[in-house]
Formats: structure tokens, sequence, C-alpha cells
């Protein structure tokens, strides 16, 4: 008697996010629109970092998707300044998906410039999703402590830009920047690791050099 086997075939979770992000990258890719997943844990500054970034972009046309949970004050202050910005609520859910960036995108009717995604605050589930971006921009700060990178791995291996935040505070706290550098180099040997401060605007300009850089680089 021949013996029968069975093989279970799972699809896997991320193949419609990812299938749906491609689309999003290849449409803002056509039309020279660079895009910046946003991602650090909740009061890393990153709202705070997009206000300097943008500010900052005085030739480039900025725009904003603002993710959380539940709110939208985020989102209304950057419309206070005069910024393009769109809210999404997820209700619950621990990251922003490629479908609902799809829709974001679609409302905001983008003609040009730099996307910024800014993802729900959590250095696990939003550095797993793909949503159409070009580069991932992780904030990880001073204050949250040096050992971040060991703790959370994924967003820091993923990461093509990271900022340390709140550098202002080095003096009054106990930071191992050796520490923390070590063990992001282990994870990842390219990506920029720029030092910043919300509060006296340290650093934001190297930031902006680097996102004009890549943003020509995808205009060419």
């Amino acid at each position: 008697m021949s013996e029968n086997k069975e093989i279970e075939i799972m699809q896997s979770v991320y193949d419609k996010n990812d299938q749906v992000a491609s689309q999003i990258n290849a449409s803002l890719t056509s039309k020279g629109i660079y895009a910046i997943n946003v991602m650090g844990a909740p009061g890393a500054g990153k709202t705070t970092s997009l206000i300097q970034i943008i500010k900052r972009l005085t030739d480039v046309t900025s725009y904003v998707i603002e993710g959380d949970i539940e709110a939208d004050f985020d989102t209304k202050t950057l419309q206070s300044l005069g910024v393009k910005a769109i809210q999404i609520n997820t209700g619950g859910a621990c990251h922003l998906d490629s479908p609902l960036i799809g829709e974001a995108v679609d409302e905001l009717n983008i003609s040009d410039g730099v996307l910024f995604i800014e993802n729900i605050g959590n250095l696990v589930c939003p550095a797993e999703f793909m949503i159409g971006e070009h580069a991932k921009m992780l904030i990880s700060t001073v204050t949250e402590g040096s050992d971040k990178p060991y703790k959370y791995p994924l967003a820091f291996e993923k990461a093509d830009l990271i900022l340390l935040n709140k550098c202002d505070l080095l003096p009054y706290i106990d930071f191992d920047e050796d520490f923390f550098m070590k063990g992001v180099r282990a994870l990842n040997q390219t990506a920029p690791v720029i030092k910043v401060s919300g509060k006296t605007e340290e650093g934001y300009e190297k930031v902006v050099e680097w996102i004009v850089e890549k943003t020509r680089s995808l205009q060419k």
C-alpha cells in the first residue's frame, strides 16, 4: 500500500501586505516621491523631529501620514504649521500596514516631494511590515537607555538612518554611547547615526542633507 502524506502549504501573512507595498513604492517612485517610514518608541520625538526636518526642507514639499492607535494631536500640530498631513487611527493595531497607506496616499493626492509616514510608537511591529517606503528612519533616544539595539534588534537592523535624539540630556543621564554604537554596528554596518536634539535643534541639518541626497537620487 502506498503511504499517503499530508503536506500543509501556508501562505505568508505578509504576502498581501508586501504586494500592496510594492505597488505603492512603484507609484511613488514613478512620481519622484521619496517615502520614509518613521519608527520609534512612544515619546521618542518622532513628530518633533519631523517638524525640525520639514522646516529645513525649504525647497522640497513635505507630506505626512500620521499613525496612532487613537487621537490626532500630532496631525493637528503639523497642519497648524502648514504641513499637508493626514491621520490614520488603527483602533488598536500596533503598526501601519500597506493597504492603510495606499488609501492615505490617494487621499493626500501627492504630486512631488517627500512623504513621511510616522508609524505607531513601537519598536517591534513597525519594523516587520513594508508599507511602500524607500527608507526606514529610526528615532531612538538617550533617555531610553543604551541597551535598545540589543533588546529590539530588528528595528536597528532594518533602519536606513538612525537618529539618536535628546542628546542635550547626555550630561545628566547614564547613557553609554560606545555600548549603544557597538550594538548598532553589530546589526547594521551602513546606516548613518546622527545625534540630534528636538529641544536645541542640534543635528537636523545633517538629517536633511541625507534626505535631500536620497530624494535627488530617486528623481534622476
